[in-house]
């Protein structure tokens, strides 16, 4: 059974930055595709980015530039790099696997939340 658990989030004052990481057990993060997604108050989820099998990344238009996805296979852990936050990027971020089979694991979530 895949377990995910994120952490990192917090306040921060715009302008500033974050590191979110997600812990997996359960499963090989390099043989899945992860990503992170995030939800505001009365917005729906949505895709902030994207790792695949191969390593190649996708990113929203919003954070392109600004946020960095990563993973350490060795540490089965993936990362959220947000630099120069705005108030625009607080929600509740998600992170989420994909195993091969189609099933979709997510984790509980961590708060971000950006003072101006």
């Amino acid at each position: 059974q895949v377990q995910l658990v994120e952490s990192g989030g917090g306040l921060v004052r715009a302008g500033g930055s974050l590191r979110l990481s997600c812990a997996a057990t359960g499963s090989t993060i390099s043989s899945n595709v992860m990503g992170w997604y995030r939800q505001a108050p009365g917005k729906e989820r949505e895709l902030v980015a994207r790792i695949w099998r191969s390593g190649s990344t996708n990113y929203a238009d919003s954070v392109k530039g600004r946020f960095t996805i990563s993973r350490d296979n060795a540490k089965s852990t993936l990362y959220l790099q947000m630099n120069s936050l705005t108030p625009e990027d607080t929600a509740a971020y998600y992170c989420n696997l994909i195993q091969s089979s189609g099933y979709v694991s997510w984790g509980q979530g961590t708060q971000v939340t950006v003072s101006s």
